[in-house]
């Protein structure tokens, strides 16, 4: 990186690799139409023109709610070159949610892919700041069209004077609870993930094909679909769709690429379609990787064996950026998350905030240079969060004495049973290592007595009857995790409450 302030991410993440000769390489590919790294710094320095002829300066804010083709990163990094401040939008919210973040980020204009217009154009007028609507793909909607005003625009621009420390783009967190929380990233943090955890984790190469199941507008999904594989002139797939079983072995088959990102509900969905199987997926596979929620032991070892390619598990976060906590490749404890990794710093801390033995648990910190900059008009939060270089995670952790870490749960989703704190996560790897059980959550739920026990709910393999399984579960929870976690209550339901990244909610399961 140099010690110069001045950075612009784009000039590594994009211009570095026309300069390396990688300019006719593939950098995208959806299932409409492919983008060279050649063509993807034209277009953005098109889109960036673009910018400038909306008048819309440098440190402004534009939102991106776009569905993962190969204008996103046209649309991103293109903002990025112009110092103008892209803000990624889950692409799975309601009116309401997107009225909250348009207000609350003040974006000047929305770039929105057609099939997502309906949902945010109820806000169009009640936004005053809002002076731009672009609809990306599409026929006549009545709004200005990305395409023709892109070609519309010079492919000659001068690349913002930014520095690495200023924000280059926002991400909302999913927020399990409460409003979503706009986290600003620096310029410095894509290349600081894709040195730290892309190159020292997954090793990735300049001849890989990347396909993440999670979306770009996720922190998850922007490190595994743009930040990693653009560090080296990788090439992504992207998908449109929402990833089904299906629709994903489709890519993993069609597309072939080496490295898979998903996250645990996929791997779990997916093992339970009987066409999921090496002859479906791609026989490039060299790694999958797990992350947004910790991978249950049974998934990791059922996908491990049957389709004959290790998942490697890790947890990260939108206040970091991406996976800071990782299994490595050639050092995989399933049911752990592994290690701490290149460029980063852990701590486990008690109520009172001092460091704890091996064994106990306490929350999870985590010090390291991708780490936000605090979030957006929430200056409590920022500052519980972000506090000075060590960021609060809200994970409950274990480290054992080999140095692994063992995820419990979210702070808010731990509870005590006579007076010893249960992890629901366990609870719920034990119910679905049960050869019923697809899914499970686990909450504490008050007694007759007022004392809190276990309670759980469950998704079945449809083949499965519940005749008799209640019982059944009980005694398989005891006997794998201890005879006091084991659920009070079984709830059978067709499907758990989920965010749209797929994390589960369980604080709706407590409010039920």
């Amino acid at each position: 990186m140099g010690m110069s302030r001045q950075y612009n991410a784009v000039t590594d993440m994009v211009d570095g690799n026309v300069k390396r000769g990688y300019g006719e390489k593939t950098a995208f590919i959806d299932p409409e139409r492919s983008l060279t790294y050649g063509q993807l710094q034209n277009e953005s320095m098109r889109m960036a023109s673009l910018l400038d002829g909306l008048e819309i300066s440098q440190e402004s804010r534009v939102a991106m709610l776009l569905l993962d083709t190969v204008d996103y990163p046209i649309a991103f990094w293109g903002a990025i070159r112009a110092g103008v401040i892209p803000v990624c939008l889950n692409t799975l919210l309601t009116t309401v949610q997107y009225k909250y973040i348009l207000a609350d980020s003040r974006v000047q204009a929305i770039f929105v892919s057609a099939p997502l217009l309906a949902v945010v154009e109820p806000l169009f007028e009640q936004l005053n700041f809002l002076r731009h609507i672009i609809v990306v793909g599409g026929e006549d909607t009545g709004y200005p069209d990305f395409q023709k005003l892109l070609s519309n625009s010079s492919a000659e621009y001068n690349t913002a004077d930014t520095c690495g420390d200023e924000a280059a783009f926002w991400l909302y967190s999913s927020g399990s609870t409460g409003d979503p929380k706009g986290v600003r990233h620096v310029h410095t943090s894509p290349m600081y993930v894709a040195e730290n955890y892309g190159k020292g984790i997954i090793g990735i190469q300049h001849d890989d094909v990347c396909y993440s199941a999670a979306k770009l507008f996720f922190a998850y999904g922007l490190g595994a679909g743009m930040a990693i594989p653009m560090s080296v002139g990788a090439t992504t797939v992207l998908l449109p769709d929402r990833p089904t079983p299906k629709s994903v072995l489709k890519i993993l088959k069609e597309q072939k690429p080496t490295l898979f990102f998903g996250v645990p509900t996929l791997y779990a969905a997916m093992l339970a379609d009987e066409n999921c199987n090496p002859e479906n997926s791609s026989d490039r596979l060299r790694l999958c990787i797990s992350a947004g929620e910790a991978l249950p032991k049974d998934v990791g070892i059922t996908w491990r064996d049957r389709m004959g390619v290790d998942v490697i598990d890790g947890i990260g976060s939108t206040e970091m950026l991406h996976v800071f906590l990782s299994n490595r490749p050639d050092d995989i404890r399933y049911g752990t998350s592994g290690k701490e990794i290149p460029g980063y710093r852990l701590r486990l801390i008690d109520e009172d905030g001092n460091d704890i033995a091996d064994g106990s648990l306490g929350e999870l910190l985590v010090s390291g240079g991708s780490a936000g900059d605090g979030y957006w008009n929430q200056r409590a939060k920022s500052r519980a969060t972000f506090a000075g270089e060590w960021t609060h995670t809200g994970d409950k952790y274990t480290k054992d004495a080999d140095g692994y870490y063992h995820y419990c749960g979210r702070t808010d989703d731990m509870f005590k049973v006579s007076g010893r704190w249960v992890s629901p996560f366990e609870v719920e790897q034990a119910l679905i290592s049960h050869p019923a059980i697809l899914e499970s959550a686990v909450v504490g739920e008050e007694d007759a007595e007022g004392l809190v026990k276990p309670k759980a709910f469950v998704v079945l393999n449809s083949q499965m009857q519940q005749d008799g399984l209640f019982d059944e579960l009980k005694e398989h929870v005891k006997t794998s995790v201890g005879a006091w976690k084991y659920p009070r209550w079984i709830v059978f339901v067709e499907e758990l409450p989920k965010t749209a990244t797929g994390k589960i909610q369980r604080f709706k399961l407590r409010e039920k």
